[in-house]
């Protein structure tokens, strides 16, 4: 077991780096350091409130759905956190480029990954076709949080299925209340 660990931890480095490696990439580097805030705290909550304040019924609930999505999908990061107290890459790799001022907390799981798939999942499952739009902003999001430096690819994956997984469960609460 202790083998398939390391060789999952050296896999993981090894993606991690094909990432970040690109860092230095004028463009890309703009990008990623712009699309990361979509998973941000005040980018999420202040969306969310303005769609539940000027929306109509339907659209309010869904939007309500994704902030109570966003509010549960966050006890499970936390505890995470505080459980598997897992060292930034930045912090535990050699070589690694990171922007100033980086986070210090524990990297699993992505709390900006879990944030942003909480938030877009009930608007998908509302209105299918937003999965072309919603999904590709979702994984820039994920991935920037690997290219800044922050996470590992693990952290990012956990943080996919987490945000997933409490979209999916806070519509199916709040749809019935559609009807």
């Amino acid at each position: 077991m202790e083998k398939l660990l390391a060789n999952f931890y050296e896999l993981e480095c090894n993606l991690f780096r094909c990432v970040n490696r690109h860092f230095d990439r004028k463009h890309v580097n703009f990008f990623f350091r712009n699309i990361t805030h979509i998973g941000g705290a005040t980018f999420t909550i202040c969306t969310l409130l303005l769609l539940i304040i000027f929306s109509n019924h339907s659209l309010k609930y869904t939007a309500m759905a994704a902030g109570l999505s966003l509010a549960l999908s966050h006890i499970p990061v936390a505890i995470a956190k505080k459980l598997y107290p897992r060292r930034r890459p930045y912090l535990a790799l050699e070589a690694i480029k990171v922007g100033t001022n980086p986070l210090k907390d524990h990297s699993f799981p992505s709390g900006h990954t879990t944030a942003v798939f909480s938030s877009v999942i009930p608007f998908i499952l509302f209105i299918p076709p937003l999965a072309i739009l919603l999904i590709p902003i979702a994984l820039c999001v994920a991935v920037s949080r690997i290219y800044l430096g922050l996470h590992y690819p693990s952290d990012v994956a956990v943080g996919v299925v987490l945000g997933t997984t409490t979209g999916i469960l806070s519509y199916m609460m709040v749809v019935p209340l559609l009807s």
